[in-house]
């Protein structure tokens, strides 16, 4: 059974997280006994060189792979004890995602982009798709198709079609990976808006900024939990952030 996020002080807890690839007579340990806790509210950016096993620890974060070994808990479920259907529940229910290359369907308007993860879950939109057109900055736009929208907006749309739902948890996969500057800066913004509203959110990212945004960082490297990883802080506010932004 599903647990309910309210009242929960950590949103995600990780025990020893393997992911081990076959990859012809190897075995690739693209995680390799990572261990961390997020508490609700937070902005954590997960950081590291290419290879270094982001991307797979969000897989895993996401509910969309299965670690070879450790258990992960989102929201006060122990993710492995969940069947499938209770799963796809908690991906669609809890969390949000965000995708470097958008995701967006050319054939659908903003608005009905934004709407979508609703209709899967058996409800409709309404005024909640205006609501996010709104906060984002796209009220104006909502009839258009993504292929008269720039990188920038084509973003806020996907990061609006993210909180259709109300997620506990928004995740970011290189969400500033395809933007330039002025528009990667619209979008920290965003999530830093976001975040002041309670939000938990972790973003993979090699752009310092972002990383700097985040009240947290945990870096990884070769599969592992850089030393330097603050990997628990319960006031995200008090993190000495390394990074800073010019």
């Amino acid at each position: 059974m599903i647990q309910s996020a309210a009242s929960l002080s950590v949103a995600l807890r990780a025990n020893a997280l393997t992911k081990i690839y076959p990859r012809g007579r190897e075995q690739v340990r693209a995680l390799d006994g990572v261990s961390f806790e997020i508490h609700q509210g937070q902005f954590v950016a997960i950081v590291g060189p290419s290879g270094a096993g982001k991307s797979t620890l969000l897989n895993l974060v996401g509910c969309m792979d299965a670690p070879t070994s450790g258990t992960l808990e989102l929201m006060g479920n122990v993710v492995h004890n969940l069947g499938e259907r209770e799963r796809t529940r908690l991906r669609r229910d809890q969390i949000g995602f965000v995708f470097q290359h958008f995701g967006l369907l050319p054939t659908l308007t903003v608005a009905e982009n934004v709407a979508l993860p609703a209709f899967f879950a058996g409800r409709r939109g309404g005024t909640r798709v205006d609501e996010l057109l709104a906060r984002v900055g796209l009220e104006h736009r909502r009839d258009h198709r993504p292929n008269e929208l720039s990188g920038g907006e084509m973003q806020r749309a996907a990061i609006a079609r993210a909180l259709i739902n109300s997620p506990s948890l928004l995740l970011a996969d290189e969400p500033t990976g395809n933007l330039d500057s002025t528009s990667g800066r619209a979008v920290i913004d965003l999530f830093q808006e976001l975040h002041a509203d309670g939000l938990t959110i972790v973003a993979v990212t090699h752009n310092p900024l972002l990383a700097a945004a985040a009240g947290r960082q945990i870096r990884l490297a070769d599969g592992r939990l850089h030393p330097n990883t603050d990997t628990v802080r319960a006031e995200p506010d008090l993190v000495e952030n390394p990074l800073s932004v010019p």
